[in-house]
């Protein structure tokens, strides 16, 4: 059986894949179709049901629950790992954030605009654009301020840039909770053998990732977009971790209280159904 397959070219994404796609382990009769795309555009994917299996933002899968579940292997949650908001000016602080300041995000259903939107309600003016024109756009001066995800957390600073706010840690200190940034959904139509296979699959992929860290490394380098060793493998360590082995139930605590919280502040609709593969 062949299903449609979706994921970002970043280096914690390619890492997780490498061994099922290239079937380094048992895919257990399963073919995979694969499709590399920024997570914005696996959030619209998923909205229109374009995939079997896809890498969304958590905020993403509030607006798609009815057709997909989450699987409990291949999620990105941690500690440390959340959106940066950045400024030009090293003087730029929290309390100076209000009504006329304008934000480059990277998506409206990334979970970075769902943190930021919880930090600073207040502010309205948001621009969409990828995640790699933001660093740019602040340099620009065509924004205030810019809300910086993956790798750009390491490069920021060598442009000149300036962090007013970790939205981890403001996420970490208000909660205790490591953050969930993206999950690993399949389609609820599809019957409950192949979804365990898949998880099953998925889980034995990263175990293999760990046991194996060189094996994938040129899959891995042939997708990191020009990104240099050092900056790859500080990706892969920050955003894979025991949680992309399985959730568990501190990392399913995790995600339902960021579904309470964005729902109590408005931002994303009730959810009615159970949020986790069973």
């Amino acid at each position: 059986m062949k299903l449609k397959l979706g994921f970002s070219p970043c280096p914690n994404d390619t890492f997780i894949f490498d061994a099922m796609i290239h079937h380094k382990i048992d895919t257990e009769g399963l073919e995979f179709e694969v499709f590399y795309d920024d997570v914005e555009t696996l959030n619209q994917k998923s909205f229109s049901q374009d995939l079997d299996i896809t890498k969304l933002s958590f905020h993403a899968y509030a607006y798609c629950v009815n057709n997909y579940v989450l699987l409990d292997s291949g999620s990105a949650l941690g500690y440390g790992v959340g959106p940066l908001v950045i400024s030009k000016s090293p003087n730029e602080s929290f309390g100076n954030i209000g009504i006329n300041t304008t934000v480059a995000i990277p998506g409206k259903f990334t979970t970075a605009s769902f943190l930021f939107g919880l930090a600073f309600p207040q502010v309205k003016d948001k621009v969409e654009m990828v995640f790699s024109a933001i660093e740019d756009a602040v340099l620009n001066g065509d924004v205030d301020l810019g809300l910086i995800i993956h790798e750009n957390r390491f490069t920021y600073q060598q442009k000149g840039l300036h962090k007013v706010i970790d939205l981890g840690a403001f996420w970490e200190e208000k909660t205790g909770c490591a953050i969930p940034l993206g999950g690993i959904v399949i389609k609820r139509s599809l019957n409950d053998d192949i979804k365990h296979r898949v998880n099953r699959v998925i889980r034995r992929s990263v175990e293999y990732a760990f046991e194996n860290p060189q094996s994938g490394i040129e899959f891995i380098r042939s997708h990191a977009q020009a990104m240099d060793d050092e900056v790859m493998y500080k990706h892969i360590e920050l955003y894979v971790n025991k949680y992309s082995v399985d959730l568990g139930q501190e990392g399913r605590h995790a995600i339902e209280l960021m579904f309470s919280k964005a729902v109590g502040a408005g931002i994303i609709p009730h959810v009615k159904e159970h949020l986790f593969l069973s």
